[in-house]
Parts: structure tokens; sequence; C-alpha cells
């Protein structure tokens, strides 16, 4: 059996990147993780047979968060590269099964609930500053800092072979994740300043001086509905509904 090379795991990291593009709903990401692991099927050298037992053992069900994939497809990568009998790496299975699930429910707060967001509305306020380059400069953050965590972590999951714990346990995105909220609410309070201090976004004649005051302690105030055990949602309904009573 020959030893995969850089330019292999370069390969395999690629095709990683296109795990969510082949989602269904049977098995959801199953497709993607196997196509990603042709690459190593293909430098090992193995049959037929060999190679059908790697894409079936692989093909089972399959979902994580897809900037989170790359840890796992490493560390899947490194311990097929080092098994002895490649019809068989109960190693890899388990390894795959055990950390999909918390690596979801660590990416998708600190991702989608937390960085996208707080770029969202950095993008927004570089907009509303007349800049036409608003929606690179938000791409360029938020992929940056995805694309990152992607490299990095397939590189130390091939590494280590355990899903890159160490890795991902030095970044803390718990932590991070809850620092970004808040760093969103400064720039969401920010926007409202700029839209509020916009003439033809006046609030039923109110001076900006004062509705830019009335708009932090709003989202202030919200904030501590929120901590209060109030859900988001209705919170949302709610206010949804004072803005239209207003309206009329």
């Amino acid at each position: 059996m020959r030893k995969i090379g850089t330019k292999d795991l370069l390969k395999i990291f690629l095709r990683s990147l296109s795990i969510q593009s082949s989602w269904n709903f049977s098995r959801m990401q199953n497709v993607g993780f196997a196509f990603s692991l042709i690459p190593l099927i293909r430098k090992m050298g193995v049959n037929r047979q060999g190679a059908a037992g790697i894409l079936t053992r692989h093909i089972s069900l399959f979902n994580s968060h897809p900037y989170l994939t790359g840890p796992i497809i490493g560390s899947v990568t490194r311990l097929e590269e080092e098994s002895c009998e490649v019809d068989d790496c109960p190693e890899a299975v388990r390894l795959k099964n055990t950390l999909m699930a918390p690596y979801a429910a660590l990416g998708v707060p600190f991702f989608w609930g937390a960085l996208r967001p707080s770029f969202v509305i950095a993008g927004i306020i570089t907009a509303l500053e007349g800049s036409l380059l608003a929606p690179l400069f938000f791409m360029f953050l938020y992929n940056c800092v995805h694309v990152w965590v992607r490299c990095k972590g397939f590189i130390e999951g091939y590494r280590d072979g355990k899903g890159a714990i160490e890795f991902l346990r030095g970044i803390d995105m718990p932590q991070k994740t809850r620092m970004i909220k808040w760093v969103s609410l400064v720039l969401l309070a920010l926007l409202a300043a700029i839209v509020l201090a916009i003439p033809s976004f006046s609030i039923l004649g109110i001076s900006w001086i004062i509705a830019v005051p009335l708009a932090l302690i709003s989202i202030l105030l919200c904030c501590f509905i929120i901590k209060k055990g109030v859900s988001p949602l209705v919170l949302l309904y709610g206010t949804f509904f004072i803005f239209i009573v207003i309206a009329i």
C-alpha cells in the first residue's frame, strides 16, 4: 500500500469543500463524504473489492456542520491509510459517527448564529456609508474565517487522527460565539444610528439625536427580555405587531 502525499491530501480537501452540494434527504452528506475519499482510494491502489468496501462503509448516514467536516474527513483519511485491513476500518466509522453531532452543535451557533450575522451587519454599515465594495467586504471576512477553520481543521485532523479535537478546543467556539454576539449587538446599535441619521428614515418626526439613544435602549431592552427567558420568536412577532400599530 502506497502512502498518500501532499498533492493527494489537497485533492481530498478540495473535494470536501463540496460536501453540501450532494446533500440528500435519506443519508444527508454521505455522498459528499465518500466522494472526498476517492483520491485516497486511488492512491492506496486497492483492488475493486477493497475500494467498494471503503466506499460502502462511508456511504452510510453522515450529517454535520459543513465547515467542521474537514477535521473528520482528515482523520478518516489518516485512519483508512493506516488500516492494515482494507476491507474493514471500524475506527474510522466509529470516529465519524461519534463526532458528527457534536461538531454540528459547535458549528451552527458559531458560524450561522454569530459570525455570519455579525459580518452581514458590518457589510450593511459599509454599504450605507456609500462603499460599493460592501458585498466583497462581507465575503472576504466570512470566507477567510471559515476556509481557515476548514483547512486547518483538515490538516490537524489528518495529523492526529482524532478529529482535531485539540485544535477546536483551542478555538473555544462557545466562548467566541458569545463574544461575537455582543459585537453584533454593538454593530446593530451603530447600524440603527446610521439609519436613523438618514432623513428619509425619520420615525414619527422624532429627531435622530433623540431616536438614536432610544434605538440603543430598545436593543438593550430586547437583550434583557431574552435573558429573562422570553422566546426571541415571541419578541420578534411582538415587535412586528407594535410597528404595524405605529404605521397605522
